[in-house]
């Protein structure tokens, strides 16, 4: 295990491991629980465009990058924003034809990602055989059935037909977690939703961090340590980092932003106020938790789920102690 520090900025971890053209993957933890949504207004902030995006769940981040047209390419296992309706700046990406939208379920996009990781050259599946999911591939519009997106082939001991999924490794995976070392390892508090999949699925991983620990807590808790540092290349501090969704432990859900920024998007002009407002508008945390309202980061961070944090908490680094750590 190497001793050195993975913690650098998020302006420097955009620049480091994001490009153009880039086949991109993010972890939430269902449409509106913890996503490294940050990052995704760092990639606007660094005017990455062309992006092929990779959700298990559409978050605000998708929602954002959409409507902002960075993404020309996603795919997902669920596009809403459960109770905050459809994702109006994806809706109207796709209805355009900017973006071309592929299709898959729940289950599906899990079990790529851990054919990703496992290295399998297809993923053998049952699940969405026979519907419109296998039938129609945004990305050959023309064709029905869309032969090439989910192919079929023979299980050689039973004989049935089943599904071959391809793979997913994204070229590089931001990923949200509650508590990271610096040396990469991370617990998440929460459901998962996958990121323990895309973590070795991804070529390159960053996590995005609400909160650095010392190793000890690692150590303290090895069996909860689901993304290691093996796998890691850079580590961001960044509190808030998923608002206005919720990160369990630390903040709720800020309901309010949630219904305001996706009717911000829903609208070009909309949208060019909202990366004004909110994405171009501060430089540092400190900044950020400003843009947020600190009325709101105390009234958010007075959480019924507190108490999860409270085995951890001997552990959190202060901002100076982060600091010195951050190369």
């Amino acid at each position: 295990m190497t001793s050195r520090s993975k913690i650098i900025s998020l302006a420097e971890a955009a620049r480091r491991y994001s490009w153009d053209g880039m086949q991109y993957a993010s972890g939430a933890a269902l449409p509106i629980g913890s996503d490294a949504i940050v990052f995704g207004r760092e990639l606007l902030r660094q005017k990455r465009k062309d992006l092929h995006a990779i959700f298990h769940c559409n978050s605000q981040q998708l929602n954002l990058l959409a409507a902002a047209g960075a993404v020309t390419k996603a795919e997902c296992g669920f596009s809403a924003l459960e109770v905050f309706g459809f994702a109006n700046g994806l809706r109207r990406a796709v209805e355009s034809g900017q973006l071309a939208l592929e299709d898959y379920s729940n289950l599906a996009m899990p079990l790529r990602l851990l054919g990703g990781a496992l290295g399998w050259p297809f993923v053998p599946a049952t699940v969405a055989i026979g519907s419109d999911i296998q039938h129609r591939s945004a990305f050959a519009p023309g064709k029905y059935p869309a032969t090439s997106k989910i192919p079929t082939v023979v299980d050689p001991f039973s004989g049935r037909e089943i599904g071959a999924f391809s793979p997913l490794t994204p070229d590089v995976a931001a990923i949200h977690v509650t508590l990271a070392d610096p040396l990469g390892n991370a617990i998440m508090l929460g459901t998962e939703w996958s990121r323990y999949e895309l973590s070795r699925a991804a070529k390159k991983v960053v996590l995005i961090a609400d909160a650095i620990v010392d190793t000890a807590c690692m150590r303290q808790y090895p069996n909860l340590v689901r993304i290691p540092d093996i796998v890691v290349e850079a580590v961001v501090h960044w509190p808030f980092a998923a608002w206005p969704q919720s990160s369990p432990g630390l903040y709720d859900v800020d309901e309010a932003h949630m219904k305001a920024m996706n009717k911000a998007l829903a609208t070009e002009e909309g949208t060019q106020a909202y990366i004004r407002d909110y994405v171009d508008s501060y430089d540092d945390v400190e900044s950020y938790l400003d843009v947020i309202g600190r009325d709101t980061v105390a009234r958010l961070s007075a959480t019924p789920t507190a108490f999860l944090l409270d085995p951890y908490r001997q552990w959190i680094k202060s901002a100076d102690e982060i600091k010195e750590l951050t190369a």
